[in-house]
């Protein structure tokens, strides 16, 4: 390769939307310069010439040499627009097919003024060696003409290119940018519909007012004709108008809706350069922090459940304590986990544990309960904190009950204790304002420990406390059959224990004489 390489352009429009410009680009010229021929032609007066058939011909001559010069060379010159050189970095050129697309109508329209300008300059010039009045008029309606035509190839234009700048504006920050802003582009529709038209009356009484050259029927032809455009124009720009922003708009409010479902992962195409492009922005900025807070909040409450997670947003503010509140209490423990991490590969461990633990969540959610933490190869469910249950102590049994079941089926490989109590507890933050966690604090806790020990060593590895048999309903306390009443390790009152009824069908395993058990 050679000490120089040559730079190369590269199209920022796809091949459909450059095809859908030069029909937009054509349609909008041929529709200019049908209307002015026409004007020029047949509704302006000519005023006094010595040969008006020569110079209609040869004013249709050069209409025609020109349109068939201009419309390719307008098209050329405006494609050209929307060709970039391929140097820089790959942000610079990012940008720069940001600014070719956004500012695209606007060059577009910069090329055909300086085509009509020249038409304009060309006609008038041409025109002045027959009548200078004549001239002054078909100058007046290019010029007017090209007005029109220009600020139609603009509002096409825009819309032709939507998906293309939704392309290029795509996870860009929006910001103001020199463009035709909401008002700017209200006062090109309010010229296209009504202040060209009206211009042209007005030119029309002036120069009947100064000249007295027109009969009442060719002032009425005048009127008439402008009349007729004014309606159609103003019709179809009023629809341009508010589609132009309703569009945008409403697409807005359609994505709202939706978020009003419950779905947060809507955003809007930004395709506008202007204020409305800035509230398609903002919208979607908007949902990415609503998602973001929705990642926060669901991540929140996996780490401390979904229950104190709701409290803590609900409550609005710190508060550390808590509050007394009936409530019963499931522990769980593996038995042998110090055998069990010494003979497996730490990963094998995790996964036994993982498997463990998905039971014991889905097992003590389903009930009611709430998970207040893991303890290594352990877990503490709290059932009618922080959210109130109508049957606390009711509730756990039963999980305990359908839990004891589920791991032996899911996870055979590991034994289990299971303990469950019921009480009185205080329920509350605890910690500091800079870290702090909700739990539960008071002896049906440590009673339930204490029995996920003594659950161990007998048949069905689930024990609770008479008492919250007792506090049960009647529904679930006669799955429950009381045993001995026991001295658990740690505690100086005896508990009696009860254990789940085992039926007929199954044999029941000889119990372990449970003694008092010391630290």
């Amino acid at each position: 390769m050679g000490a120089f390489q040559r730079k190369q352009r590269r199209w920022v429009i796809d091949l459909r939307v450059r095809l859908a410009l030069v029909v937009v680009l054509m349609g909008a010229n041929l529709l200019g310069s049908a209307g002015v021929f026409v004007f020029a032609t047949w509704v302006i007066p000519e005023g006094p010439l010595e040969d008006p058939e020569f110079v209609r011909g040869t004013n249709m001559l050069l209409f025609a040499v020109y349109l068939i010069v201009a419309l390719p060379v307008g098209t050329f010159v405006g494609a050209r627009r929307f060709q970039l050189w391929q140097h820089g970095t790959d942000e610079e050129q990012r940008r720069r097919e940001r600014r070719f697309v956004l500012y695209g109508p606007l060059r577009l329209v910069i090329v055909q003024s300086v085509l009509w300008f020249v038409a304009a300059v060309l006609f008038t010039s041409f025109n002045l060696a027959y009548s200078p009045r004549l001239a002054l008029r078909i100058g007046e309606t290019i010029l007017l003409g090209g007005v029109v035509t220009c600020a139609l190839t603009y509002l096409l234009a825009e819309r032709v290119l939507r998906r293309t700048a939704e392309r290029v504006l795509r996870d860009v920050p929006m910001r103001r940018r020199r463009l035709p802003g909401i008002v700017a582009r209200s006062l090109v529709f309010w010229a296209l519909g009504s202040a060209v038209p009206v211009f042209g009356l007005i030119l029309a009484g002036v120069a009947v007012f100064l000249f007295d050259d027109m009969t009442t029927t060719q002032l009425a032809i005048v009127l008439i004709a402008v009349g007729a455009v004014a309606i159609g124009g103003g019709f179809l720009v009023t629809v341009g108008a508010t589609r132009a922003v309703a569009d945008p708009v409403n697409g807005v409010i359609r994505a709202m809706a939706q978020v009003e479902e419950g779905d947060l992962t809507v955003t809007v195409p930004v395709y506008d350069g202007t204020e409305v492009g800035q509230l398609q922005s903002g919208f979607n900025t908007m949902m990415s922090g609503l998602r973001e807070r929705e990642r926060i909040r669901d991540l929140f409450g996996r780490h401390v459940g979904h229950e104190v997670a709701a409290a803590a947003a609900a409550a609005g503010e710190v508060r550390l304590g808590g509050e007394r509140r009936q409530v019963a209490v499931l522990f769980v423990d593996i038995v042998g986990s110090t055998g069990l991490a010494a003979s497996r590969e730490p990963e094998e461990v995790v996964q036994v544990l993982n498997r463990f633990f998905a039971v014991v969540v889905g097992t003590v959610e389903e009930h009611g309960g709430w998970i207040n933490k893991f303890e290594g190869d352990a877990a503490l469910a709290v059932f009618g904190a922080p959210a109130p249950l109508a049957d606390p102590a009711g509730s756990a049994l039963a999980a305990a009950r359908n839990l004891a079941a589920r791991l032996a089926e899911r996870v055979p490989e590991v034994g289990l204790g299971i303990g469950v109590s019921a009480g009185e507890v205080v329920a509350g933050n605890v910690g500091d304002v800079r870290r702090y966690e909700y739990t539960v604090i008071g002896d049906p806790v440590n009673e339930a420990a204490r029995l996920t020990d003594v659950a161990k060593t007998t048949d069905g590895r689930v024990v609770a406390a008479a008492a919250a048999v007792e506090l049960a309903s009647a529904t679930e306390a006669r799955r429950w059959e009381l045993g001995d009443a026991v001295t658990l390790r740690g505690r100086t009152q005896p508990t009696r224990m009860a254990t789940p009824v085992i039926p007929a069908s199954r044999p029941r395993a000889p119990r372990r004489a449970v003694t008092e058990r010391s630290a």
